[in-house]
């Protein structure tokens, strides 16, 4: 038995020999491995055919078995396996090799039955390797650093092609646990750094075979050789042959898929493919060759459009990519290093705006990396890390971007979700519709995420408009056709209208709790149709005579437009009609009658006439009628009328403090009266008032008072602060003491100093 904690690599085992004596072998013999036959991986069948899925069924469960099986060993068995069985090396780089990437799960998705039995397959592949790249399991179960990285390189248990499909499988749901499987195996064997150095050159190749392809050349080409005299006979991207383009955009997915999901999963890895100027090779292949395949996908002849749907689906994916990798690249080498606060910032922002000026000629990848990730923000924060970046580069730099925006023909969106529909296919005209770049194909599969389904913004609600979401269920629906909207209309709102989370739960069946219970070919709710317009509408002219939403009938010989037919402007002028028709009402003011005469034998009653009232009478008797009129003599309305004093009640003295209280109340109430000198506080604050109330009403602004001293050292520094102290570094030479000769020449020229 093994020895507990002791290294693998030194322990001894005594097991029975062949005879039946017992021998003492190392923990890692050839002879201690089972003999088991792992068979290769198939990838599931295209067409669905019942003979080829049961097949592959077959096929799948062996392999699930045999991993299962491998996993279950214990530590020293199980490297036995690994290390002395050529066979299961050989299933796992078949799987590697032939497992379907994010765009190829159409047919893994066809049937359930293949859906599970893959998924099965993919998670004991990913299990496995994880387990080979770790080298110590517990504190009984371990190996020695040095030898586990000897074992795993010697025996090419990994290598650099290795972990780039480890990657593009495996990274959707699990980037932190592979980057911690790659990081500890570059840890234990660094021999694989040397390695990846010799396998960028390789991948800049790619797009060198590519271009030569194509018939074009790139400008940052390593190997530059003279052109031949027939070199105007190589085919192009429109007159290759069909299943030669068809293997070009692939080969170009497929590749440009890996490499980005590589850098994104292990960023270590960004410093070697910059050395050997990756990202200027990639903007100078984007530039050159996706213009060209774009025509050609949309130009060529297909006998079926599915198939050019999918290329242009996978080329829209490998540019989406090529970007996002580009930005890889400038994060990891410049904004990362801003954003830490590292040593040498100023070299770094002077780095990435050696990039930014880089891109300006390519004026097509310009315009695509500014629409996902704008160049202005990136610009904003350098400004707010560095407040002494230089501005005219900074301007130049976004004038030139805006300048490619301009000169491609093309409106910047403002929202940057990708357009699902080729324009080809949505009748845009040639020259000037741009194809937007679509995402990727949605995980599941090869790609199905092995983590615990979580949602999205801690569940928070996301609202998202009519297309979007109509093109998430098209999406989803695309991969299961048999779920109903309903159905996926809950999940959605469940995880937060993340498509990509919701077709890897229902594959795992690890739904909420509240979505296994739902029916899962529940329709779409049946949107209630609001009333219409014309039926809630509120006018002041409802039911009129002209009301045609109403009436059926309107008497359209009272409906005209300009002059009435048969009408005379002579005629319409002489008509009086509407004069006669008034003279009655305004004769009847004509008649005034001053005395009515009563005739004998008539009653008095009839005009309105009552009997005498004493009341009536004596109301007047107080007032005084005619005193206050203009042509009266009446000292009324000259002077108003006071008491005698003899009358009045009371002493003397009362009366002199009355006299003197009425005299001094129109001297006190007197506000307006003239003063020589006035008070300059007043003056001061009705001219503030005036001007407060003049600025208000024009909309002025203060102006900010300035803070360069911000806050203590340690708790960082707003934006205006960093602005602020930029106003007063540009402008400090205009006070102060650094005009001295300007001072001395005004001295000079006004005599004060000799010449």
């Amino acid at each position: 038995m093994a020895c507990a904690r002791v290294p693998l690599d030194e322990q001894q085992v005594t097991e029975a020999g062949p005879r039946g004596k017992e021998r003492t072998l190392p923990a890692l013999h050839p002879d201690r491995a089972e003999q088991r036959c792992f068979v290769p991986y198939k990838p599931p069948p295209e067409d669905a055919a019942p003979a080829e899925v049961e097949e592959f069924l077959e096929h799948a469960k062996f392999i699930t078995e045999d991993l299962e099986w491998l996993l279950a060993l214990p530590h020293d068995k199980f490297w036995c396996q690994v290390v002395f069985d050529e066979s299961l090396q050989r299933c796992l780089d078949s799987y590697l090799h032939h497992a379907p990437r994010g765009l190829d799960l159409a047919a893994v998705s066809s049937s359930p039955a293949v859906a599970d039995t893959q998924r099965s397959v993919h998670r004991a592949v990913f299990l496995t390797f994880l387990r080979m790249a770790t080298h110590k399991e517990s504190k009984e179960n371990f190996m020695t650093p040095a030898v586990f990285g000897e074992i795993i390189y010697e025996n090419f248990l990994f290598d650099i092609p290795k972990i780039l499909d480890l990657c593009v499988l495996f990274g959707k749901g699990n980037g932190q646990l592979l980057h911690k499987m790659i990081e500890n195996v570059f840890a234990q064997q660094p021999s694989y750094y040397s390695d990846l150095e010799e396998t960028v050159p390789t991948v800049l190749h790619v797009f060198d075979s590519i271009l030569e392809k194509c018939g074009l050349q790139c400008e940052g080409a390593a190997a530059m050789e003279p052109l031949k005299l027939n070199a105007h006979k190589q085919p192009t991207a429109m007159t290759m042959s069909q299943q030669e383009f068809v293997d070009i955009i692939l080969y170009l997915c497929d590749s440009t898929t890996t490499i980005h999901a590589f850098l994104d999963i292990f960023p270590v890895a960004c410093s070697s493919f910059q050395s050997h100027g990756f990202l200027s090779r990639l903007t100078s292949f984007y530039e050159t060759a996706v213009p060209d395949l774009e025509k050609a996908v949309g130009k060529r002849n297909f006998d079926d459009k599915s198939l050019q749907q999918d290329l242009w689906k996978r080329l829209s994916h490998s540019c989406r990519k090529m970007v996002e990798t580009s930005h890889l690249l400038l994060h990891h080498a410049c904004l990362q290093p801003i954003l830490e606060g590292r040593e040498n910032t100023q070299t770094f922002a002077e780095e990435l705006l050696q990039y930014f000026t880089s891109f300006l000629p390519e004026k097509r990848f310009l315009c695509d990396y500014d629409e996902q990730f704008p160049i202005a923000e990136d610009i904003g924060l350098l400004q707010q890390a560095l407040p002494v970046i230089d501005e005219t580069r900074t301007s130049y730099l976004l004038q030139g971007v805006e300048s490619a925006w301009d000169g491609s023909g093309r409106r910047r969106p403002e929202s940057r979700i990708a357009e699902q529909t080729p324009w080809f296919l949505s009748g845009g005209a040639e020259g000037g519709a741009r194809p937007e770049l679509a995402s990727g194909g949605s995980p599941g599969g090869a790609e199905a995420m092995l983590d615990v389904p979580q949602k999205g913004n801690n569940g928070a609600a996301c609202s998202v408009s009519g297309a979007e979401l109509e093109s998430l269920l098209s999406c989803i629906r695309d991969l299961l056709p048999d779920l109903g909207e309903g159905f996926l209309l809950a999940c959605l709102h469940e995880y937060n209208y993340n498509s990509e989370l919701v077709i890897n739960n229902i594959l795992e069946d690890r739904l909420a709790p509240g979505l296994d219970t739902l029916d899962r070919a529940m329709p779409r709710p049946v949107k209630e149709e609001l009333p219409s317009v014309l039926d809630s509408r509120s006018n002041v002219f409802d039911d009129d005579e002209f009301d045609v939403f109403r009436r059926d009938q309107v008497d359209m010989s009272r409906i005209w437009k300009g002059r009435r037919k048969g009408e005379d402007a002579r005629e319409m002028l002489n008509d009086k009609q509407h004069v006669e028709e008034q003279r009655a009402r305004y004769q009847a003011y004509q008649t005034v009658v001053d005395e009515v005469v009563i005739q004998p034998g008539e009653s008095a009653d009839a005009y309105g006439s009552d009997d005498y009232e004493d009341e009536y009478d004596d109301t007047y008797d107080m007032n005084q009628v005619g005193a206050n009129d203009l042509d009266g003599d009446s000292l009324l309305n000259r002077r108003p009328f006071t008491i005698p004093q003899v009358l009045r009640k009371g002493n003397r003295a009362e009366v002199e403090e009355d006299d003197d209280e009425e005299e001094e109340e129109p001297i006190q109430s007197n506000v307006n009266r003239d003063q020589f000198v006035q008070d300059p506080a007043m003056l001061r604050e009705r001219a503030e008032a005036r001007r407060a109330a003049m600025q208000q009403r024009k909309g002025f602004r203060p102006e900010r008072q300035s803070n360069v001293a911000g806050r203590p050292k340690g708790q960082g520094q707003t934006t205006e602060t960093f602005l602020d102290r930029r106003k007063k570094e540009a402008n400090k030479s205009r006070v102060g003491n650094h005009n001295r000769r300007g001072m001395a020449d005004s001295k000079r020229n006004k005599g004060m100093i000799p010449s």
